[in-house]
């Protein structure tokens, strides 16, 4: 079978501690359902990705818009659960396993964090206190030795994604863009990173209908799940890219396609150098590259190849195991030219990717890659 997206749906992205979980999900499955006109009994199985949820979150979250007594499974992959969450509703569909499978992502961290995520205090980073941002701050400013960059060039993608996301109603911060100076200036987190190249704590929740093609739809054209392998410190890739890498390697060769083939793409930026160095893994830019092309507009609403139209996890947020499916929704969206003033003209063919990471002694715990639509 060749799967297809029948239909999407996303709940608003912010910070809701007195909603039930159910009701986030609640909205974003309906949505997806009613896109697909379909009805909750033409749903063969369910992947839940949620990283923090409650026990028993798959089945709450379905009961409650009556899919209950179907194949349930809840997945867990740090950034990336819903995204696998998606790839394993893909897989079930093309192995003709089932025929309609829904993916369901959903966090609401506002009940669960009063500040940044908490690292693993098993774990040698958490020991430390070397929390995510300290670690993407480790690779920006390896990255801006190692191309002889200005740390201007990281503040150009919080600019560009948080336009796009000032565009973005369903976003958790969609106010005015601000300058580079003022990301530059704004509070620091973790040098170079200051507050405004950091991803908000989001609560939200997003589906996604997979299909067999024969009701149409936007077709999967090939998706890739790669967990990381063990890390070697003596690397000379940045933390979790060599996943990225071999993730974006099987999706070019299962589908024939490249980066060339690219017109949209919605990608994991965290933190600003997060896309940045993803943009490269993919192979969408050159080493040293994925900075200036967003300084010049190439990856920006208008540019060549815009990443992350949707304001991106710096913009829309990061309800970690919604997330995956939010990028999978505004992909969808984007290929059916329905995505208002952040419409990208042309999108016949859109690249997506989710990385998960933060278990000590692996390189970023999983990656997942889908290309979608298909169109030359």
């Amino acid at each position: 079978m060749n799967p297809s997206i029948v239909g999407v749906g996303t709940s608003a992205f912010g910070r809701f501690p007195t909603a039930r979980i159910e009701s986030l999900a609640h909205t974003a499955i309906v949505e997806a359902l009613d896109d697909a006109a379909l009805r909750p009994g033409d749903i063969d199985a369910a992947y839940v990705g949620s990283v923090f949820g409650p026990a028993g979150i798959a089945n709450r979250v379905l009961a409650g818009v009556g899919l209950a007594g179907i194949p349930v499974y809840r997945i867990e992959a740090a950034c990336a659960s819903g995204t696998v969450a998606l790839h394993e509703a893909q897989r079930a569909v093309r192995t003709g396993m089932h025929r309609r499978v829904l993916a369901v992502g959903v966090e609401q961290l506002s009940v669960v964090f009063d500040g940044p995520i908490v690292p693993e205090p098993t774990d040698p980073e958490g020991r430390s206190g070397l929390a995510l941002p300290a670690l993407y701050a480790l690779q920006a400013n390896r990255y801006l030795a190692e191309h002889g960059l200005d740390p201007a060039v990281l503040a150009h993608i919080a600019v560009k994604n948080k336009f796009a996301g000032s565009m973005n109603e369903r976003a958790h911060l969609s106010g005015a863009p601000p300058s580079v100076e003022q990301v530059l200036a704004s509070r620091p987190i973790a040098g170079p990173l200051t507050l405004l190249q950091c991803c908000p704590m989001t609560d939200g929740a997003a589906a996604v209908i997979v299909g067999d093609g024969t009701e149409g739809g936007v077709p999967i054209l090939a998706s890739s799940f790669v967990s990381g392998p063990a890390w070697e410190s003596g690397s000379d890739e940045p933390w979790s890219m060599r996943t990225v890498s071999a993730a974006a390697s099987a999706v070019w060769e299962a589908s024939g396609r490249g980066p060339d083939d690219v017109d949209v793409a919605e990608m994991h930026d965290a933190f600003t150098i997060g896309e940045i160095l993803t943009t490269e893994a993919l192979g969408l830019a050159e080493p040293g590259m994925a900075g200036r092309l967003a300084a010049e507009g190439v990856t920006a609403l208008g540019g060549r190849l815009p990443i992350n139209p949707s304001g991106g996890l710096l913009s829309r947020g990061h309800p970690l195991g919604a997330t995956g499916l939010a990028q999978a929704a505004e992909l969808v969206w984007q290929l059916r030219s329905q995505s208002g003033r952040r419409q990208v003209d042309g999108a016949r063919t859109a690249l997506l990717e989710t990385m998960g990471g933060g278990a000590a002694g692996v390189d970023g715990n999983a990656c997942v890659v889908a290309l979608l639509g298909g169109d030359r």
